[in-house]
């Protein structure tokens, strides 16, 4: 109900359970708006390799309202091989890599496109006037007398790789990696980067609602999109302010649900005494010792 017929809806889970996922979101989407399901490569074999095969991907299932949704296709780097392969020249004056392409029409009746240039006669892809222009700043050359001209393509106007339906370039968050934060399903800032930028604009809307430590949130507000975050623990809630404030000093969001007043924060510690315990250290930066222990005392004083 709250996704416009150009948005995507964003699923993810292990391989155990996907298959039955699927078959919800078909009930609830419709089988012809399942889009996509990408494997993305989250970690290397371990020593179940030596039982089974290493279960090394987790699943996104992605799926749309309609069959207008919005769609930005995404690049990565080019291959090293190929850019060895296939750009083999470099200016010697700027530094950039380039190859030399092919300039003549492939459709060889185009009598408005075939005349002389640079001593050769060939049906070519431009006008003589377009030619001439793109000669005259260096972009057609010449390698020799009586060579056929070619097109200079810099390999730095080029998009990239265009990315498909498997993910093995994005490292999952390692122990060691700055943006580490402790949360034990927390996502790479790369992953949700793409996924934004794949299915939204500036200034789109970005919807989470089981938000964590707030990835997604992070990601929209450094790609310009608003955004609302959801969860159901205020230990994610605070580190998902923390979070944002780090990343963004001076941000402006309002948090919904909270304890305003002591009767509420008493009506929280009676509902929950854990989430009383995270709410209350987080109002003062903390985060619990034993975040997943639940110790003897049931709440009532923290860790």
């Amino acid at each position: 109900r709250m996704l416009k017929p150009t948005g995507s809806l964003y699923l993810h889970c292990d391989p155990t359970a996907s298959h039955y996922i699927k078959l919800a979101l078909d009930q609830i989407f419709g089988p012809t708006n399942f889009r996509n399901e990408i494997a993305w490569r989250r970690t290397n074999a371990k020593s179940l390799a030596f039982t089974r095969l290493a279960s090394n991907h987790d699943i996104i299932l992605r799926y749309s309202k309609s069959d207008k949704w919005l769609w930005n296709p995404q690049y990565m780097e080019h291959d090293p091989d190929y850019v060895r392969n296939f750009y083999r020249y470099v200016e010697p004056e700027t530094g950039r890599r380039y190859q030399l392409a092919d300039l003549t029409n492939p459709n060889k009746n185009r009598p408005n496109l075939t005349y002389e240039f640079l001593g050769m006669t060939r049906v070519w892809r431009w006008t003589k006037e377009r030619m001439q222009e793109a000669y005259e700043k260096g972009v057609v050359v010449q390698t020799k007398s009586g060579a056929v001209p070619r097109l200079k393509r810099y390999l730095d106007e080029q998009e990239g790789t265009l990315i498909d339906d498997l993910w093995d370039d994005i490292m999952p968050i390692q122990s060691q990696a700055s943006e580490r934060l402790g949360y034990e399903t927390q996502k790479p800032l790369t992953l949700l980067e793409r996924i934004i930028k794949a299915s939204s604009n500036e200034g789109d809307v970005v919807l989470d609602p089981f938000c964590g430590c707030g990835t997604a949130l992070v990601a929209a507000q450094k790609l310009n999109r608003h955004w609302i975050g959801i969860d159901i623990t205020h230990l994610a809630i605070t580190l998902m302010r923390n979070r944002l404030r780090d990343s963004f000093p001076g941000i402006q969001f309002e948090v919904i649900g909270e304890p305003v007043d002591l009767a509420s924060a008493k009506a929280l510690a009676r509902q929950d005494r854990y989430q009383f315990q995270w709410w209350a250290l987080g109002l003062i930066g903390a985060r619990p010792l034993g975040e997943k222990k639940k110790g003897a005392d049931k709440g009532i004083d923290g860790i």
